[in-house]
């Protein structure tokens, strides 16, 4: 059960903890996560955001722990995701479906298309405000962070951002607040932007720059999933600022899958020559990381070796289901390299580089096949690969061109 907390002022978390998801959209979840919902009481007693619907006899149940559900005179809906928007239905008929509830306006698109209601929509853009007795509610569109119709509400007031999705972790533990968890909630976070939001960085940076321009103050960042960053919002905002940037780091993440050990002995060497140049590396056999830890490894790296034996003329399936979900993330600012072996057609090199090439990622290397089992002059070859990776990413972060 999750006990409603004050998180201020007469503003109460009454989300709900799902401590058994391991999977989220194909992204792991090894610790759960949070649907956080926010209540806050004044003239009016105003809800920001629901759970999956699943969880809605515990939701209702934290909310009657301060007020009677019926008493809730507006909903807010930041993000209309299932799991923060899946109790909505059961909501409007307890507190009534005249009541208003203020969403973007794909936000009453999407909730029409979702639960085929029409309710009292309000719908509200990018400096619209509401204000209640002695509290302004200020929204902001955030379109594609990560739907269409997600916004933030600020609490002008008290300086709360509640930030839909943004900002978040798939989290579920004991804690509720950053200062009560400190940095080990930032590899949670850092995994949430990989696997989340990456591949809207575009976005991202344009967003992070207008609430610059804003010059607002934040007390506290209220996510829908995860910890609350109370003590220091500004940590994840500049995290936000440093992932959105996609700047290459010196470090390279080697990927492969093998049949019977050929492809494995060509990554290990490969792996070896970045050492020698003393780059980071980091070593993941697909079948025993997950594809959304891999990517998680990726967003801090400047280049990626990503090997497979040939099957049935094709790439290993398991290397062909972590280049979908790479390429779907599109990460930015990396050079690349193929390598795997093969047993009489070799094709998988071939189809890693057109990949890295629809990827808009530096391939600087043919790459290496070899057939069957790769002797020393091949392992060499390999090692040699690793060497050109390393140096022509440590030209690269020196300013330096095509590692020439």
């Amino acid at each position: 059960m999750y006990k409603p907390i004050e998180i201020a002022d007469r503003i109460y978390s009454v989300g709900c903890r799902d401590w058994d998801i391991r999977d989220f959209h194909g992204y792991s979840t090894y610790e759960g996560t949070t649907y956080n919902a926010f209540l806050i009481l004044g003239e009016k007693n105003i809800l920001i955001d629901t759970v999956k619907e699943k969880f809605s006899d515990e939701f209702f149940s934290n909310i009657s722990k301060i007020i009677d559900p019926k008493k809730i005179d507006i909903v807010i809906s930041n993000h209309t995701e299932m799991d923060h928007s899946g109790a909505i239905p059961r909501l409007m008929q307890v507190i009534g479906e005249e009541k208003p509830l203020y969403c973007s306006k794909m936000g009453a698109k999407n909730l029409k298309s979702h639960f085929n209601r029409d309710f009292n929509f309000k719908v509200v853009g990018s400096g619209d405000e509401l204000k209640i007795g002695d509290r302004t509610f200020s929204f902001l569109e955030t379109r594609m962070l990560h739907w269409p119709d997600s916004m933030f509400t600020y609490l002008v007031e008290d300086a709360i951002l509640f930030s839909s999705d943004a900002f978040g972790q798939h989290y579920s533990g004991d804690k509720f607040f950053d200062d009560e968890i400190g940095d080990e909630i930032i590899p949670h976070a850092r995994k949430y932007y990989a696997n989340i939001l990456l591949h809207f960085s575009p976005r991202v940076q344009a967003l992070l720059k207008d609430v610059a321009k804003m010059n607002l103050k934040i007390n506290m960042i209220c996510p829908d999933h995860g910890i609350l960053w109370r003590e220091n919002p500004s940590k994840i905002i500049e995290a936000y600022d440093k992932w959105s940037r996609q700047e290459p780091a010196n470090k390279v993440v080697v990927i492969f899958d093998s049949m019977w050990d050929s492809t494995t002995k060509m990554a290990r060497s490969i792996t070896s020559g970045i050492e020698s140049e003393d780059v980071a590396v980091r070593l993941m056999n697909t079948r025993k990381w997950h594809r959304s830890d891999i990517m998680t490894e990726i967003i801090e790296a400047g280049a990626i070796a990503v090997g497979s034996p040939t099957l049935n003329n094709g790439i290993f399936p398991v290397i062909a289901d972590v280049m979908t979900y790479i390429k779907g993330l599109r990460p930015q600012n990396k050079i690349a390299a193929a390598f795997g072996s093969y047993g009489w057609s070799g094709e998988a090199v071939k189809i890693l580089n057109n990949e890295f090439s629809e990827m808009k990622l530096d391939i600087i290397d043919e790459g290496i096949k070899v057939q069957y089992v790769p002797d020393e002059d091949d392992l060499n070859k390999c090692f040699d690969l690793g060497v050109k990776i390393a140096k022509t990413l440590k030209q690269k972060l020196s300013g330096g061109k095509d590692g020439q």
